[in-house]
């Protein structure tokens, strides 16, 4: 496998010979994301840098994560892995079908149409539903992480920081803006309602052109959601493991709930009716995606033959593992030529590095970022 190196924006970019004309689009918590062309297959790709997924046990966990995940799901509405390999400067590359935008970006060039932002909310719901049913928590939805192409196709990305679906999950700080409040109370036992919040969030935002929630820091962040919602009830108070947390929400003046056709622009009965729904403090009643897919307002694209959910759930064996580094490599490696299907090859078949690993295979988790916006194409009515 032959290798090309160039810099660009000062970082050092390995890729094999198959790819060409690469431009930067962006640079994420984790590493760059180029669009370049596949040669061999005649398309526009994205290819995303992971810099150093070795150099520590924590980094060789997310990423090898990222790559068992994007392996295992194949859904229309998510980022498909194309290609991954490692250079010789042991770099992990993702190698990713390229959209045009973002939603982030898209938000910031222009209002939707209201049939954008439900054939845009539609196809997240219906990701989120096959995500959920493999036993996965996105965890970082936000806009920055929706994908968009010319035609109004959806994708979403980035499952870096995708967690399974389990009653003790440890905190974790997601952008704030789109954060569930349970994770803020609790920092443990939430599930799948996480993503249901952000993606209600989203969905305000679609509406406004503005977050709903734009808190400048945690306690700023909570005290905007109570101006909306109100005074959590007291059975998601009880939920509150840390008592530094539940001294702040008791200190908190009492809120009544404001009615969500007072705080937001949209007159739309559906829209309001389907956004509190998402957004409630209380996860265990607030609604799930495929209750989502069978509201009203996505009606004129809801086709319940067409909204498959997973055929397994996702391996999690891995994910309590405290592990060296090298063995994670090993790891990654097997998932690499699992993902070529050369694992019958002989080991001697393969170049190696200094360290003893095979110098070129593939794997990869999809881009954080995307080509400025393009023109969206009218959704598609099936």
């Amino acid at each position: 496998m032959s290798f090309v190196k160039l810099s660009i924006f000062g970082t050092s970019f390995e890729v094999t010979t198959r790819y060409v004309d690469l431009q930067p689009v962006g640079m994420g918590a984790f590493g760059l994301v180029c669009s370049a062309k596949d040669q061999l297959k005649g398309t526009s790709v994205a290819i995303k840098k992971i810099m150093k997924p070795f150099s520590t046990p924590v980094l060789a966990k997310r990423t090898y994560r990222e790559l068992k995940l994007l392996k295992h799901i194949q859904h229309e509405n998510i980022i498909s892995l194309n290609d991954v390999f490692i250079s010789p400067l042991e770099d992990l590359y993702f190698v990713t079908e390229l959209l045009g935008t973002d939603l982030h970006r898209l938000l910031s060039s222009r209002p939707l149409e209201k049939q954008f932002i439900q054939y845009f909310l539609y196809q997240i719901l219906r990701g989120l539903k096959y995500v959920h049913s493999a036993g996965v928590v996105h965890r970082d939805l936000k806009p920055s992480n929706i994908l968009v192409n010319e035609n109004c196709d959806l994708r979403i990305c980035d499952f870096g920081l995708a967690r399974i679906q389990d009653p003790q999950m440890t905190g974790y700080v997601s952008t704030r803006y789109y954060r569930a409040p349970e994770i803020m109370l609790t920092w443990q036992k939430y599930d799948v309602a996480v993503d249901i919040w952000s993606t209600g969030c989203i969905f305000a935002e679609m509406l406004e052109g503005k977050p709903l929630f734009p808190g400048k820091d945690h306690v700023n962040q909570f005290s905007i959601i109570t101006e909306l919602l109100g005074t959590p009830p007291d059975d998601v108070i009880k939920t509150i493991c840390s008592e530094n947390t539940l001294r702040f929400v008791q200190s908190l003046p009492k809120r009544e709930r404001v009615p969500f056709s007072q705080k937001l622009r949209t007159t739309d009965p559906d829209a309001l009716d389907l956004l509190e729904k998402m957004l409630v403090f209380d996860p265990r009643k607030r609604i799930d995606a495929t209750e989502s897919l069978g509201h009203t307002y996505v009606a004129p694209y809801h086709d319940p033959t067409d909204e498959p959910i997973a055929e397994e759930k996702f391996d999690w064996s891995f994910n309590d593992a405290d592990l060296p580094v090298d063995t994670w490599k090993v790891m990654m490696y097997s998932e690499i030529l699992d993902f070529h299907q050369v694992g019958e090859q002989k080991p001697n078949d393969l170049t190696t590095t200094a360290g003893g690993v095979p110098e070129g295979a593939l794997a990869g988790p999809e881009e954080e970022a995307v080509p400025e916006a393009a023109s969206p194409a009218e959704p598609k009515t099936e």
